[in-house]
């Protein structure tokens, strides 16, 4: 049998759930806090185009609209990025902008919710952060946060690896986040009861047969190692750089005491501080102007 592929591989994860609208109506139902059950949705992107498999930061989501209109951007984040938080809230307020046409009425409005799976620890800054992997955001006053604006404009994140170590009550979220965390852990996953989650399984198994999809998979892996790899290499070209320029900062500060004490040669200078003649002669001049 071949190996499962993962759910948190966005390719995967849009497969499996953009092809299922049932598979994600029960994943926001479960998911989301506090509106009320929807019993279908339309998938607004059901494709995926071939240059969103190797796109620089482009993560695959999937937006859909239920019967009533609320819509819902649901995407799993594998690895973290300074301004991701500023992409999901852009695109977030942007759904909630293009829901209304010329002279429709601000009532006519309906709910814009992001609900983002992270596959790494996002708040990790104390211990109250640390003890909490459920989050959710929407416009509330800072004083009074009791006092809101209401839940049309809502983010919500769940930290998958600190919510399965700090475990939760039975129940259905804690089965999807069994399923995003242990999902090649055959015996594990045997254990989980929600229907849901159960078909979720089936779906990636039927994924994991096709070859296709295995490679498409891999091409999308290989895309998302490929871009850390390049951000790592250019922290380090920068750290290196940084280091550069702070060794030829203070051979040039050890040169300026030296010229003051005009017990040296430029030639003398040059050969104990590393500096070239020239550079020694341009720091004399600067001090001598």
């Amino acid at each position: 049998m071949a190996e499962l592929l993962s759910p948190t591989n966005d390719y995967v994860f849009k497969r499996l759930f953009a092809e299922a609208p049932d598979l994600l109506v029960d994943l926001i139902n479960d998911l989301r806090p506090d509106l009320p059950d929807i019993a279908s949705v339309e998938v607004l992107n059901p494709n995926i185009e071939p240059n969103e498999l190797t796109g620089k930061y482009i993560i695959l989501d999937v937006l859909a609209r239920d019967g009533q209109g609320h819509c819902y951007n649901v995407e799993i984040q594998v690895r973290r990025y300074g301004a991701w938080h500023k992409r999901g809230l852009f695109y977030l307020a942007r759904t909630l902008g293009l829901q209304l046409g010329a002279g429709e009425d601000y009532q006519q409005l309906r709910a814009a919710v992001g609900l983002h799976l992270l596959d790494f620890d996002l708040f990790t800054a104390n211990q109250a952060e640390l003890g909490q992997a459920l989050w959710r955001f929407e416009m509330r006053d800072e004083r009074q946060p009791e006092v809101t604006l209401g839940n049309i404009l809502q983010m919500n994140l769940i930290e998958l690896n600190k919510a399965d170590r700090l475990g939760l009550p039975e129940g259905p979220l804690r089965a999807w986040i069994t399923f995003f965390t242990h999902w090649r852990e055959e015996l594990t996953m045997a254990k989980i009861a929600h229907e849901p989650v159960k078909r979720a399984m089936s779906r990636i198994r039927e994924l994991s047969a096709d070859e296709e999809a295995r490679r498409l998979a891999f091409v999308r892996e290989r895309a998302l190692r490929d871009e850390v790899s390049q951000l790592n290499e250019a922290r380090q070209e920068g750290r290196q750089e940084g280091i550069k320029e702070g060794r030829q900062e203070a051979n040039a500060e050890t040169a300026r005491n030296l010229i003051k004490t005009n017990a040296l040669t430029d030639e003398q200078i040059a050969q104990a501080t590393g500096l070239t003649q020239a550079e020694v002669a341009q720091l004399r001049s600067e001090q001598q102007g």
